[in-house]
């Protein structure tokens, strides 16, 4: 390691810790003056060792705020990272002709100021107009003096706006100067620029396997690399965990601009081992300071790299047309949390029939989640629900849709109505260790016997962790309840895997059964499902089914059931008892 480039690192460890030309601070006048009346002496100083200059922060005895670093032995002090003590400057041959002794000085003495990485940032030094010796008792002190000082310099750097890690300002700092643009600047556009350096599966194996200290890694590196190419007139802001934002030059033309950060992106990647470096993307947020929020600034800028990611360019622009469609999502996710903690006033069920093929009957009914929003309207389900099954909401929403379904079926039940009820669970609910036990409870409670309740998952839900699914439905079936998997055909479970799981009922796809009757290719493909689950005793209820063409075609290969418009839409509990007692709903043959 070279001279040069331990200096080039000492510069960059104080340039990061943000105090070259910051205001006086009492807390470290304090600490300046006891310095002075320790060694009975006028002068003292807290020296910061600039590339070129000596600049105090605190002073006692000095009337300037600065000297030249040449020759000045504060300099030796960083540089070394050691004690310096100079009883006469006129009898030191290298300080005899420095701009100190020239001023009268005669005696030094300065203690480092050293970072946890071991870089000098300067000293807290005392000098006198006469020669003079030191007692080791007054070096002890001057040394704990100086640790003081540091505690103090990493106590203002660390208090809520400098990130540990990467040693750079923080997001609550970035929004400060974004503030202080927008008061101290006119309304000209200015782009905030965010680099994304992992996605969250990413971070999370990358912890997983390496531990966090990884990550830790990947981010000094990134941190370096993006302050190199900003150089020191330019502020680089860290703002998530592997996230970090920056100004583009004023005046910068955007398309221009997004070529040089694609070539940045480029050389990061051919001058980095970390795989994250590889794969980061950058978003662009145009905004004028007195027109947008910061906060609102960040989301734009995230917005636009999360969009660079589904993207065959690393770098993108902030879309607002794009964002519309985050933006939805994220105000359904809240409200809908705010919906169902307020007791699911806004929701309801629906209850679509399932149609015995054979006989033409109502062999039961799925119960379907539906939204009513006070300003949006109805929510349609694949909108709020793949949302809300990728949060902690799933457990709450399962078991708002378990009780009212239930207690709907202990009803009907109870008025004579033996209906067999289908409800849909998420993956997530396979992970709760009391799945089992609430829906028993909720069986008891409304006096159903379990062969009436049938759960549906989907296969992507039953393969996301096959062992523990495995051993719940397992546990769900020796209760008695029914199981099925739903959208059968668009997952990706192999055949032995499901010939093991203990299921009753498969269910076919809607984008299966709609392609019926249009060719022979889509009627040997569900032949072959029908065929299939037969042979490993399982049910078949064909969905989506609009056309009583599709129906006959499903009756002909075997299915057992089928739900879909031709029979009836989702209906409230009211009308579907209505359509049960009509003469269609008793029996829907398939050829009247």
């Amino acid at each position: 390691m070279t001279a040069q480039y331990n200096e080039a690192q000492r510069l960059d460890a104080l340039t990061r810790l943000r105090l070259l030309d910051t205001p006086p601070s009492e807390t470290f006048d304090r600490i300046t003056r006891t310095a002075s009346k320790l060694f009975e002496l006028p002068i003292a100083a807290v020296s910061l060792t600039d590339s070129d200059r000596q600049w105090f922060k605190s002073r006692i005895g000095v009337q300037h705020d600065s000297i030249p670093r040449d020759k000045a032995p504060c300099a030796e002090v960083a540089e070394t990272a050691s004690v310096v003590v100079v009883p006469d400057l006129m009898e030191h041959p290298r300080y005899s002709t420095s701009p100190l002794a020239e001023q009268g000085i005669r005696f030094y003495a300065g203690a480092p100021l050293i970072t946890r990485d071991g870089h000098g940032l300067g000293a807290l030094c005392v000098l006198g107009v006469k020669p003079r010796a030191v007692l080791k008792s007054e070096l002890t002190a001057l040394k704990d003096m100086a640790e003081m000082v540091m505690a103090q310099i990493e106590l203002q750097h660390a208090f809520g706006r400098i990130d540990p890690v990467s040693g750079l300002p923080n997001r609550l700092q970035f929004f400060e100067d974004l503030m202080d643009l927008a008061r101290d600047h006119n309304n000209t556009q200015h782009i905030a620029v965010l680099v994304d350096l992992a996605r969250d599966e990413q971070i999370s194996s990358g912890t997983r396997v390496m531990g966090a200290g990884y990550i830790d890694d990947i981010v000094r590196v990134a941190a370096r690399l993006v302050r190199e190419a900003l150089g020191s007139s330019r502020t680089a802001y860290h703002v998530g965990a592997t996230q970090f934002a920056f100004l583009a030059p004023p005046d910068v033309d955007p398309s221009e601009y997004q070529t040089r950060l694609q070539d940045f992106l480029d050389r990061i990647a051919k001058g980095s081992t970390g795989s994250f470096l590889k794969t980061a993307s950058i978003g662009l947020a145009p905004f004028r300071p007195r027109e947008t929020e910061p906060l609102a600034i960040l989301r734009m800028a995230h917005s636009a790299a999360l969009e660079a990611r589904r993207s065959l360019n690393a770098v993108r622009k902030y879309s607002p047309e794009e964002d519309q469609v985050h933006v939805r999502r994220f105000a359904i996710l809240k409200d809908f949390g705010v919906a169902l903690h307020e007791g699911g006033n806004q929701f309801h069920l629906l209850f679509q029939p399932r149609i015995d093929m054979n006989t033409g009957d109502c062999s039961g009914a799925e119960a379907l989640m539906r939204w009513s929003h006070p300003q949006l309207g109805p929510v349609p389900p694949s909108e709020f629900i793949p949302i809300v099954e990728q949060t902690t909401l799933a457990r709450e929403t399962s078991d708002w849709v378990l009780k009212s379904a239930i207690r709907q079926l202990g009803y009907w039940h109870a008025s004579g109505r033996q209906l067999t009820l289908s409800v849909n669970l998420s993956a997530t609910n396979l992970e709760e260790s009391d799945l089992v036990q609430r829906v028993q409870l909720l069986l008891l409670k409304h006096r159903v016997r379990p062969q009436f309740l049938e759960l549906e998952l989907t296969e992507s839900a039953v393969m996301r962790d096959g062992e523990r699914a495995m051993w719940q439905l397992s546990a769900l079936r020796s209760t008695g309840i029914r199981l099925a998997i739903d959208d059968f055909g668009t997952g990706h479970s192999s055949l032995s895997y499901l010939q093991r799981l203990p299921i009753d009922v498969v269910k076919i796809d809607r984008s299966f059964i709609k392609e019926l009757g249009t060719g022979r290719k889509p009627k040997s493909l569900v032949n072959s499902m029908i065929t299939l689950s037969h042979e490993l005793g399982y049910r078949v209820v064909g969905e989506g089914v609009e056309t009583a063409d599709v129906a006959e075609l499903l009756r002909e290969l075997g299915c057992d059931e089928a739900q879909g418009y031709l029979f009836a839409k989702p209906m409230g509990p009211a009308e579907f008892e209505r359509w049960l007692s009509t003469p269609k709903g008793i029996s829907h043959r398939i050829a009247s």
